[in-house]
């Protein structure tokens, strides 16, 4: 077995291959809390609550 490719790959093939590795759109959640939209599994920065408890006190 060879590690070598057996033909040359175009510049073409080579691009379309690369067009389709791009950044998805972020999915968010709704605070249970606030109702504010969050990231899910991450703290809400308005509320300061994760799983309808209060982690972080936030002043406002």
């Amino acid at each position: 077995m060879s590690i070598c490719p057996k033909n040359k790959s175009s510049k073409a093939r080579r691009d379309s291959r690369r067009a389709n590795w791009k950044m998805g759109a972020t999915n968010l959640v709704k605070c249970s809390k606030c109702g504010a939209l969050v990231m899910p599994h991450r703290v809400c920065k308005a509320c300061g609550s994760y799983n309808k408890r209060e982690i972080i006190k936030v002043e406002d």
